[in-house]
């Protein structure tokens, strides 16, 4: 057992990771725990997503109808507005936040335009997550002496984010943000931004999403976010995994290699908080090749397409299941081939069909990228005492069927 909390843990998986990496892996988190930065980090409190002007209302009702979120309150500032989903002060809030006017420029949507695909959608991106802390300057203070840059406060003031927190300057490597802020944990949220209304159509279309919800029974079904998965390119993958223990307070839990997709699956999770329900696991995807061998290796390469297309990015957020069957006719149905099933008959496509079973531990699904935000929902069912987050044949099927769709998507860019 390892002196440092933070090294502790089971080690899962079968990707063989560099020198560097296991050496760096050790030190970092030593040094995190033996400061204390371990102990002040917290859970994610918040997660926040920009959209284009005019899509925020369509989307904030597609959340609401995919996932247990409801609305609770718009937050008006000069050049966005920004809305708040919670579920609970258990789980983190989901920020949406719409750019008025689509000529603003900033430095977030500069990461969007050098990228075929995210250039159609310029101000659409996931932006990252805001962690609670115990003392919001001794962190600070403790990862500028680490080489940590973060916005000052004029910058956090031009870019309208919420002036209440300190936040890390985008990631070289996953091109997303890391926010930190003090808050009791017996405190309610409350976010420094513009001014708060209850917009009447936000709110309409929150209440119809909950309504086919409640008639359709999926309220009882969906749980919170599972984990976050970003993708990135496959000479970042150690890198972006360590630089985010460096940020956070989570563990390696462990990487999967997927030979026949040509990809590595990559898991980090909370060192206080077993349940990813409260603070959701954030898992890193990878190719094991760059793109300009694939043409030696010939194998399918779905996840350095994506970031050729996207930029490195959010891929999915995957929404849990909670465990059991309904009984459907003359048979019992698992509650995620329900949930599919009535989404389906709402309109919702999906990228194949539920895979996995009750035998294999858990049962998964993506959905089609969403047309406001470009984000995928994922959908995980654990049967009894299932601990992982899939099997390799799983992960294998889904990563194969949104390289089809981002291969279209491609496609159909480039003939615009």
């Amino acid at each position: 057992m390892s002196a440092s909390p933070s090294l502790a843990f089971q080690r899962y998986g079968d990707k063989t990771n560099s020198p560097f990496f296991e050496d760096f892996l050790g030190k970092l988190l030593e040094e995190r725990d033996r400061t204390g930065l371990t102990a002040a980090i917290r859970q994610i409190d918040a997660l926040m997503i920009t959209v284009e002007p005019g899509n925020s209302l369509a989307y904030v009702g597609e959340l609401c109808l995919m996932t247990p979120y409801h609305y609770l309150v718009t937050l008006e500032s000069e050049t966005h507005d920004t809305h708040i989903l919670r579920i609970d002060m258990d789980s983190p809030d989901i920020l949406v936040r719409e750019v008025k006017d689509p000529n603003t420029r900033g430095i977030f949507r500069s990461l969007n335009e050098v990228y075929p695909i995210g250039a159609h959608k310029p101000n659409s991106r996931y932006m990252g997550e805001v962690f609670r802390v115990e003392n919001l300057h001794a962190v600070v203070e403790m990862q500028k002496s680490r080489d940590v840059r973060f916005f000052n406060q004029d910058q956090v003031r031009k870019l309208e984010l919420p002036g209440n927190m300190a936040i890390v300057k985008p990631s070289p490597y996953t091109h997303n943000i890391v926010g930190y802020w003090e808050r009791p944990e017996s405190d309610i949220r409350v976010y420094a931004l513009g001014w708060s209304v209850i917009r009447p159509d936000v709110n309409a279309a929150y209440e119809r999403a909950k309504e086919t919800q409640e008639k359709l029974g999926l309220d009882k079904m969906l749980l919170p976010i599972d984990h976050l998965a970003t993708r990135v390119y496959s000479q970042n993958r150690e890198a972006a995994i360590l630089e985010y223990l460096t940020l956070t307070s989570y563990y390696y839990w462990g990487s999967y290699d997927i030979a026949n997709q040509n990809s590595s699956t990559n898991v980090t999770k909370s060192v206080h908080h077993a349940n990813e329900l409260e603070s959701p696991a954030k898992v890193f995807t990878a190719a094991n090749h760059p793109y300009f061998v694939n043409h030696l290796l010939k194998l399918p390469s779905p996840t350095e397409q994506f970031v050729r297309n996207f930029g490195p990015r959010l891929h999915h957020l995957a929404v849990a299941v909670a465990d059991g069957e309904v009984r459907t006719g003359d048979m019992n149905k698992p509650h995620i081939d329900y949930v599919v099933d009535s989404l389906r008959d709402c309109g919702q496509d999906f990228l194949l069909d539920v895979i996995g079973s009750k035998e294999e531990g858990l049962k998964q699904i993506f959905s089609s990228a969403s047309e406001y935000s470009s984000l995928i929902v994922e959908y995980v069912q654990r049967f009894g005492d299932f601990q992982g987050f899939f099997t390799k044949d799983n992960v294998a099927e889904l990563t194969r069927a949104a390289g089809v769709d981002e291969t279209l998507q491609a496609l159909q860019a480039e003939a615009q």
